[in-house]
This record gives C-alpha cells, structure tokens and sequence, in this order.
C-alpha cells in the first residue's frame, strides 16, 4: 500500500490546569464519609498523573457538580467542537493548506453525542468545500486517534493525491462525577484530561514525520464488558472489569504475528497510547522494547507516551496525537522504524508500522 505522511499535530488543550492534589482534595470535601477513603485516595494517585487541563473549572456543574446529561453533554459538545476547531484551523494555518483542498475529514469524538456530529460542524467552520468526502467515528474511545489514522491511510490507498484532515476532540471532564465510588472510578477522576488533535495525511511528506506503511486492526473476542460506557440521568459513566488489566497482553501474539510480517523485529521508536501507567508497561513487555536494565527514561522508545500521561493525563483518542506531537519535538533517526498503536473499548486496537522521516527536501531513502 501506498505510504501515508502524517504532519506534526496540532493539539489545543483547554485553560484550566487542574492537579492530582486538587482532585483528590475535592473528592474528600464531596465524599468524607466514603469507607476506606484513604485506600480511594491511594488508587486515585496510582496512575502516575501529576496534572491535566479541563475545559471548565472543576468545581463547574458539569463537572465536580450535579448537572445532568443533558448539559453535561452540551457542554462537552460545545468545549469538543471549540477546541477541534481551533486545532484543525491551526494545522491549516501551519501546513499553508487551502481548506477548499482538503479532500478529506475524519473525526472521532464520544464524549459529545450530537447530530450532526463534529465533522458537520467542521466543514461549516472551516469552510472546507461541499463535496469533502466524511469519516465521522463516535464510539472509539480512547483507540480514536489511532483508528483515525488507520482510516485515513485506507483513504489515501483508494483516493491517491487526496489531502486528508484528521481531527479528534474528547472532554473527557465531564465524566468526572461523585456518583461513581468504586475502585476504577476514582482512577478515571484522576486519570482523563480534555484536548483537541489535528493533523493532515497525503500521500507525499510536507515535512518532517511518521510515514505510515502498513496498518492492522484487532477486535479481542468476547471482549465488549472489559471496557464500557454507560449513561444515565447523572452523565456518561466508563466502567471496566477486572479482566481489562490483562487485555494488553490478549491481544500480543495476535500483534506480533502482523510485525512479524512486516519484518518488524526491533521497535526504535513508539507512538503508543498512554491510557495509563499498566497499559504502557504491558506494551513495552509484549514488544520487547526498553527492557534493557538500568535504562534510563529518556532514552526510553516510550518515553513521550509517559510525559504525556503525566504532564496531560489519558486525553483519549486525542493521546497518540499528542505523543506524536511530542515525538516530533524530539524526533528518533531518520528512517528508523516503529509503531504507531491505540487501544479503546471493545477491546480493539488499531496499528500501524511506520518509518520516521525528516522532510520533504531530504534525498536519504528510507
């Protein structure tokens, strides 16, 4: 298949700098009379977040409060489609694309449900032409970014010459509720952050970036409860079962069978989802990568999936966009090989096997 040049993204991320102490704070001052809140407290901090921005204030109804769904999702539709497009209007301006040349939009957002969705609303904001051809996607999760990806090589493939607009918004505070007191919830407080991703994918570099190459998508069998979302009159609520921990290392054969057929044996580099501290940690073992004793972090092939989670928390599908963005600042050696990967509710993966390159003007064959 043809390969697929992805630019640096654009991620917009929303004003309010919200910490790991603030929220555990707050879970004290709305819940003090939880049994064992010490041990909540203890597995709030467990996933390694220091810090994540949210569109409203954590004390906003729609968040720290009571609003019900009905304005827990219009706001989370109202903040997701602001901060796409200030994302995507950004990728236009720094790539020096016409809109009216996008031939393209793929969109992913679920924390927003609306009809139309974000891809309508884009094509009207930015003035993308009439004809665009659409991939709007709602139910992805956290594997948004990735599938995105995935989806718009498979465009580029059938559509050669195309330009194609990938934008991904989550507001992923509006889940954050003290209806929810088990175990898993009080990860998910400490765990989500808001964002916006944007970047483009044609068929020849306009830069520096990732060159995707070949591309694999996984649905794990019987695997739909290990992580769900569900609403009701309080909000959207994620919940998981116990078998999710594990659900990395399901699907590693089935994985390493496909890098096994791209001759893909050693991963320098990774644009791995950062959906928490075990996810990372499970992949680097089921890869094979930084096991090297006494490595140290920076040199790490995963070591913009930890900053991301750390300085940002799980923005969901808008996460690989960001460790991407984050590689691109501190890009591996031109022509090294590695892999892109995202995870979502399902439990599905999407991949794709990728070489770095440096630019348009530079003659070094990858």
């Amino acid at each position: 298949m043809p390969t697929a040049h992805v630019t640096c993204p654009t991620i917009a991320l929303p004003p309010y700098h919200v910490t790991t102490d603030e929220i555990c704070a707050d879970i004290v001052q709305a819940r003090p009379e939880l049994p064992h809140l010490a041990a909540s407290l203890r597995i709030a901090r467990s996933t390694q977040v220091a810090s994540r921005y949210f569109c409203r204030p954590l004390q906003d109804p729609s968040i720290g409060g009571d609003a019900p769904i009905t304005e827990r999702n219009r706001v989370a539709f109202t903040e997701a489609s602001a901060l796409a497009l200030k994302a995507a209007h950004q990728t236009l301006q720094e790539t020096g694309m016409d809109p009216k040349a996008i031939d393209c939009i793929v969109t992913s957002h679920t924390t927003s449900w609306t009809v139309p969705g974000l891809d309508v609303h884009l094509i009207e904001t930015l003035g993308l032409r009439p004809d665009v051809r659409r991939i709007p996607m709602s139910t992805l999760g956290c594997a948004g970014g990735a599938h995105a990806l995935v989806r718009a090589t498979d465009h580029i493939a059938a559509h050669p010459g195309s330009t194609v607009l990938v934008v991904v918004a989550e507001v992923l505070s509006t889940v954050y509720s003290h209806h929810d007191t088990t175990k898993e919830s009080m990860i998910y407080k400490t765990l989500f952050g808001d964002s916006a991703g944007a970047c483009l994918v044609t068929d020849t570099p306009l830069g520096p970036g990732l060159r995707l190459e070949s591309t694999w998508e996984y649905l794990l069998p019987d695997s739909r409860n290990r992580y769900a979302g569900r609403l009701d009159q309080a909000g959207l609520h994620f919940d998981s079962e116990k078998s999710a921990t594990a659900a990395i290392g399901d699907i590693m054969p089935d994985l390493r069978r496909f890098l096994a057929q791209q001759d893909l044996k050693d991963v320098e580099f990774t644009v791995l989802h950062p959906g928490g501290p075990r996810i990372i940690v499970d992949a680097e073992t089921g890869l094979n990568i930084d096991q090297e004793p006494g490595l140290d972090d920076k040199a790490k092939a995963t070591r913009h999936s930890w900053a991301s989670l750390r300085e940002e928390g799980n923005l969901g599908g808008v996460a690989v966009l960001s460790v991407l963005a984050r590689t691109h600042d501190d890009p591996p050696a031109h022509g090294a090989r590695g892999l892109l990967l995202g995870f979502g509710p399902g439990f599905a993966a999407a991949a794709a096997t990728a070489r770095w390159g440096t630019g348009p003007s530079d003659t070094t064959p990858l």
